[in-house]
């Protein structure tokens, strides 16, 4: 048997995470330290409200429905944005370069985990007029800058 390597505990904590960020579609619930190498989050989308249509240059994300009924607007490997009504307990994976949008039908949650928050959001559409989310701009809108 091989001995376990010796690790430095001082910086380990055993404090919960979270931290809730507005949306004008509903709110996302942070639960990873904004400087992990992951994401995860819970997603809250308002019945009817969708996100923008987006396509991000760094991220990869990974979807599964927890609550309520949600659609994903998405393109297909042809190209062609397709739509899909999420099922609970099975996860909807994106790869950088492929636009989205996720739709809340009923109230909703969605658990969402990805990549780092990093790189730009290129918002195509949005129902709220925002720039794409650049660094800064993300960081603006979480008021963090």
């Amino acid at each position: 048997m091989v001995d376990a390597p010796h690790f430095n505990p001082s910086h380990f904590t055993n404090e919960p995470y979270v931290r809730r960020i507005e949306k004008p579609w509903g709110y996302e619930l942070h639960l990873v330290p904004p400087h992990a190498p992951y994401m995860m989050k819970i997603i809250h989308i308002n019945a009817g409200a969708r996100f923008s249509l987006q396509v991000h240059d760094a991220k990869q994300e990974t979807w599964t429905l927890m609550n309520g009924q949600a659609k994903l607007i998405w393109e297909n490997n042809s190209g062609e944005m397709v739509e899909t009504e999420l099922e609970p307990s099975k996860g909807y994976n994106t790869l950088v370069g492929q636009k989205h949008r996720l739709m809340g039908v009923t109230d909703c949650d969605i658990l969402e985990c990805s990549t780092p928050e990093r790189g730009v959001t290129w918002r195509l559409e949005d129902d709220y007029s925002r720039p794409d989310e650049t660094p800064e701009q993300r960081a603006k809108e979480r008021g963090e800058s």
